[in-house]
């Protein structure tokens, strides 16, 4: 009888500690791969990083932060919320960041469709496949008539008062346009802007003189004078012809004084090009990017 009891008593603590096990196995959270596969992303520096995003139940999940740009790249996700999640989202982040949610700086987004989701910055920054782009050679900002190749402004003159010289989609929150002139193989800002309209948060480059204020409050429209505070390595003023006139989108913030991958226009203005004279962009070389995530 003393025999069975035992042998009852060591069965029940096997079984509870089987049902402990069990237990504790179920509150275990149990993650699974997110593969993430992406192209045309450049690095972004020291201050800012890449951050995934999934969408469960309205409300995002970060997936992980990133600064490689190789791809493809596996994060360990909450399968439960991984399997559950509609959307993948790619935001731009600061390094140091004490926000938990995304920033407004998103780049890519794209619907899961079963285990795969396709993702474009099209719909998310903005599509710029129908953009178009003018500009003049001219220095608004001093008196001298001589050296009138030394500034871009985009804007066309064909008619006064002038008219808008870009056709641009409106950039939401977190993304502003930044004109740049390539001077052999060197970027020189001409400023950045969200109205293709008025007067752009100008770089330091201009002359003295006040800009004209054809469109009231707004001023003039975006565009630069190489005419003062000379980067070291260059001669004011320029000659722009013969060298490439862009336009991209930036994050914002912004700390890289390079242009970022996503470049709508861009145009190298022709050696016989006349001042003052309306010239014609044309398509730059990255207007999208894209790629994949999978679950």
């Amino acid at each position: 009888m003393i025999k069975k009891m035992i042998l009852g008593a060591m069965a029940l603590g096997v079984f509870a500690t089987s049902c402990s096990n069990d237990d504790d196995a179920t509150v275990q959270p149990v993650n699974s791969s997110l593969t993430v596969d992406l192209t045309g992303l450049e690095a972004l520096g020291d201050n800012f990083v890449y951050e995934g995003w999934i969408i469960v139940d309205g409300a995002p999940v970060s997936t992980g932060r990133f600064s490689s740009v190789t791809f493809p790249q596996t994060f360990s996700v909450n399968a439960a919320q991984l399997n559950a999640a509609t959307t993948f989202v790619l935001s731009i982040e600061p390094t140091i960041d004490a926000d938990p949610a995304p920033a407004p700086t998103k780049i890519l987004a794209g619907d899961f469709a079963g285990d795969a989701a396709p993702v474009s910055s099209t719909g998310i920054v903005g599509d710029f496949s129908a953009s178009w782009g003018k500009y003049i050679l001219a220095t608004p900002t001093d008196t001298d008539m001589t050296n009138e190749e030394s500034g871009v402004w985009f804007l066309d003159n064909a008619t006064m008062p002038p008219s808008v010289g870009l056709g641009l989609p409106e950039l939401p929150d977190g993304w502003k346009y930044e004109g740049w002139a390539v001077i052999d193989g060197t970027p020189l800002s001409t400023g950045t802007f969200t109205k293709v309209a008025a007067t752009d948060e100008m770089a330091p480059y201009s002359g003295p003189e006040a800009l004209p204020m054809p469109n009231g409050a707004d001023g003039f429209f975006p565009g630069e004078d190489f005419l003062e505070n000379t980067p070291a390595g260059m001669t004011f003023p320029l000659d722009l012809k013969g060298k490439t006139i862009v336009v991209s989108v930036e994050p914002y913030p912004d700390n890289s004084p390079a242009p970022f991958t996503l470049k709508p226009l861009a145009h190298m203005v022709p050696t016989n090009a006349a001042n003052h004279t309306p010239i014609t962009m044309g398509a730059g070389p990255v207007q999208s990017l894209a790629g994949s995530v999978s679950r």
